[in-house]
């Protein structure tokens, strides 16, 4: 082979490997991003050390699963958007009442799992928690699957809609699937 098509493929290859990481880095950056569940708060959706893939472009909806950065801490939290603006939010006897009607969740914990008890929400107003009767513009209320034990907006308030990453689109299962759920 001549010197010059050799030099010709290897600045085409250079080329080529340049395009993959630009568009690595606008995917990574911009549309989409892996990340680790970690703790126990989203079972039994997601469990300790599930991977995911957050979609960095979606829009947010009520009970879409968000990644976003904690109120409370330097840390990414994992949670289910239970409120959206305007939303009014009521939990009486274990169930979720949004703007007046009953709504069932059945990403939770069914009723006959003896679990159960720990994965009650307990009663509550909007009002009662943040002083405000609907969820503010720009901003979600926010509750883990696991509500015995989930640090949510019962307890660090409103999510500002600047906080979230994006909403997790996909979940990658380990080849070992022990402890998961069929």
């Amino acid at each position: 082979m001549e010197q010059s098509a050799i030099k010709k493929e290897f600045y085409l290859l250079c080329r080529i490997i340049l395009f993959v990481v630009i568009g690595l880095f606008i995917v990574k950056n911009f549309l989409l991003a892996p990340s680790v569940v970690w703790g126990e708060s989203m079972q039994p959706t997601f469990f300790d050390q599930d991977k995911i893939i957050v979609n960095k472009v979606a829009s947010i909806d009520r009970f879409d699963v968000i990644v976003f950065q904690a109120p409370d801490s330097d840390n990414y939290y994992v949670k289910r958007v239970i409120g959206v603006p305007g939303d009014h939010i009521e939990y009486k006897s274990n169930t979720l009442y949004l703007n007046g009607e009953a709504v069932e969740e059945s990403y939770l914990i069914n009723d006959d799992s003896p679990a159960k008890m720990g994965f009650q929400t307990g009663n509550f107003t909007l009002e009662e928690l943040t002083g405000y009767s609907i969820v503010p513009e720009n901003t979600y209320f926010v509750l883990g699957d696991n509500r015995g034990n989930s640090n949510d907006s019962r307890f660090f308030g409103f999510l500002n809609e600047e906080a979230i990453i994006g909403e997790v689109t996909f979940r990658f299962y380990p080849f070992n699937n022990i402890g998961r759920p069929e």
